[in-house]
């Protein structure tokens, strides 16, 4: 991975400005209406094909975002909507996970049906699930992020921070994890250890973390600090995606992010409908897209919650918590 010198990242700087200036907020090309109101929480698959969904009125379901098919109804209970709060898939996209504050959940994408059923080992923040949905790293309430058994139950490890873990996410291979927290950090973590590799310090509570999917470039933002982008294998910053001091004042950040498999694009959603595309080595901004709100007259917004790259080259799928799905292209 690329360090950036001080000369190209200013440079960087200066160019991504300029450009923003030239953008244009393109809409979605094909949208699917999930929900009827709004959302808690959604996931994507890592080729953008399939979107969990926890609805604030029909609980969790699972879709396809190519035609707009829903799937399967995903509730903890027969005959009952669950309050579905935090979800991911596999990165091999064949399984699933749900959380409400109580329970956890794996699924079968394929078949719709639930594998294993768990009480959840505290309230549950984040998940980010591991290839074949053996493992799941849980952000919690209690200041740790532990490493769940998906298939036997139990925690396997625990990973201490001094205030809540807000934001979770693994490599690929599972092997590394990156934690965001409220006491400031975000920390990579050797998972085969429990040691901490790296860990980057912001100026306020971390909600939000990224990780490459060869975990090589990680991505952590705070509420009215900054993103920045760093490289794991020595915590030196890669360069800071711009966003404008007054702009932070006003809570802006990202709400969601996801990185290419080797760390050199990000997609990022922020809580203004406002999805982009980066390119990290330059921390140049490629694509931008402004997702649309439900009734346009009126002056709510909607906030990107999940993002995903697509196996259609040029694609790119979000979901806004006002309920909908979209596909973008660039």
């Amino acid at each position: 991975m690329r360090n950036a010198t001080l000369a190209n990242f200013l440079a960087g700087l200066t160019t991504t400005a300029l450009l923003q200036g030239c953008l244009n907020d393109n809409p979605p090309i094909f949208s699917i209406e999930a929900a009827a109101k709004g959302i808690h929480a959604a996931a994507l698959s890592s080729d953008g094909g399939f979107a969990a969904i926890g609805s604030v009125y029909h609980g969790g379901s699972l879709w396809r975002t190519n035609d707009g098919e829903r799937l399967f109804n995903w509730n903890h209970r027969q005959s009952e909507r669950t309050t579905i709060l935090s979800l991911d898939f596999s990165p091999d996209g064949r399984w699933a996970m749900t959380a409400d504050p109580h329970t956890l959940v794996l699924w079968d994408v394929n078949t719709g049906n639930p594998e294993r059923f768990w009480s959840a080992p505290g309230e549950v923040l984040s998940i980010a699930l591991s290839h074949n949905g053996r493992y799941a790293l849980l952000g919690l309430s209690d200041h740790t992020a532990v490493l769940f058994n998906a298939v036997q139950g139990g925690v396997e490890r625990s990973l201490h921070h001094r205030n809540r873990v807000r934001s979770v996410d693994l490599s690929e291979d599972g092997r590394f994890a990156l934690t965001g927290s409220e006491d400031y950090t975000a920390v990579f973590w050797d998972l085969e250890s429990g040691r901490a590799l790296q860990r980057v310090t912001h100026e306020d509570d971390v909600q939000m973390v990224a990780l490459s999917g060869d975990g090589t470039t990680a991505l952590s933002t705070s509420k009215y600090d900054r993103a920045l982008i760093w490289n794991t294998r020595n915590g030196k910053a890669l360069g800071q995606i711009p966003l404008a001091a007054e702009k932070l004042r006003r809570g802006m950040r990202f709400t969601a992010a996801r990185f290419n498999r080797d760390g050199s694009l990000l997609i990022t959603g922020r809580p203004d409908q406002v999805v982009q595309l980066w390119n990290t080595g330059s921390i140049r901004e490629l694509a931008r897209w402004k997702l649309p709100k439900r009734e346009a007259w009126k002056p709510t917004s909607a906030a990107v919650v999940a993002v995903s790259f697509s196996n259609t080259e040029g694609e790119f799928v979000a979901v806004a918590s006002n309920g909908f799905i979209h596909r973008l292209k660039r």
